[in-house]
């Protein structure tokens, strides 16, 4: 008797074949916690408490949060089932072993990096999404749907596409395809700034089949860059000790400085002047970052 709000990406998985599906890939512990967000009414939701220690289930609408109460009451699942009301990106993490769901659209993408930037870290999360999303997240470079997206997720997580699940398998339809996903954070993750990996990233996908050298011609970036440039240059100044006095040792930067100058060649001494973001992948971007870096120039 429930209606769904679609605009809030209110389509519950019914096919109990491909909830079985879900779960099996999920490879259960009867010792897991498991964090489910958006559980609906329950069908993924109840599945799971037979297999494991726990779910906390995130859920956003009271009246889903009142149906899967319900399903559960008065059976021994009950004690077993932690339910959180609310808005799941304006909330805390709890601890989970694993997250397993079936996400609102909508969030998808700032879920997935509130996942990964997560601590401690947990074993791996099954999610579905709207196909499109699922295959940017596998893209490779030199793939049309290889993005920002893709080499960001990638840079910090192992995924892994699992199944296409169409639409009739949701009450109400979607209108678009879904996927399921498997995301294993890289433990321990990579030595990197993700902030700065971030900002680096964000310019060279701004017009991901230019090149680097254009891309980085904007105004904006060249603005951003000698702020920041400034910036470290008055941080990095030094107090060097001698047995007399202290020599202040200052970084100055000459008047005629010229971000964009030191921009470009950076670029050219990396070797990524002429290269595009769209074929490049992460140990590209890793060593183009510490070619900045090493210069002075930073991204966050």
């Amino acid at each position: 008797g429930i209606l769904f709000n679609t605009g809030a990406g209110q389509h519950i998985l019914k096919n109990p074949l491909v909830v079985n599906s879900i779960i099996d890939k999920a490879a259960l512990r009867r010792t897991d916690v498991i964090l489910e967000v958006g559980p609906g009414t329950g069908n993924l939701t109840v599945k799971m408490l037979e297999k494991v220690k726990k779910v906390i289930a995130c859920e956003i609408d009271p009246r889903l949060v009142g149906e899967l109460q319900k399903r559960v009451q008065g059976t021994c699942l009950a004690n077993k089932l932690e339910i959180k009301v609310g808005d799941i990106l304006k909330t805390d993490l709890p601890f989970f072993d694993a997250c397993v769901a079936n996400l609102p659209y909508q969030i998808s993408s700032p879920f997935v990096f509130k996942l990964l930037l997560h601590r401690p870290f947990f074993r791996c999360a099954i999610l579905m999404f709207q196909r499109e999303f699922a295959l940017r997240l596998v893209a490779k470079p030199g793939s049309k749907l290889y993005c920002r997206l893709s080499i960001n997720t990638q840079l910090l997580a192992r995924v892994d596409h699992l199944m296409k699940v169409g639409k009739n398998n949701f009450r109400p339809p979607p209108k678009v395809e879904s996927s399921v996903v498997r995301i294993e954070p890289k433990n321990p993750p990579p030595p990197i700034n993700f902030q700065e990996w971030d900002g680096l990233v964000r310019i060279a996908f701004v017009r991901k089949n230019k090149t680097l050298s254009a891309a980085f011609k904007s105004s904006a970036v060249e603005q951003l860059l000698d702020h920041n440039y400034r910036i470290h240059c008055s941080l990095h100044n030094t107090v060097i000790e001698n047995n007399f006095y202290p020599i202040f040792h200052w970084q100055e930067i000459p008047e005629n400085f010229k971000i964009a100058e030191k921009i470009q060649t950076v670029l050219k001494d990396t070797g990524y002047s002429e290269k595009r973001a769209r074929s490049m992948d992460i140990d590209d971007f890793i060593r183009l970052l510490h070619g900045f870096n090493s210069e002075g120039i930073h991204f966050s």
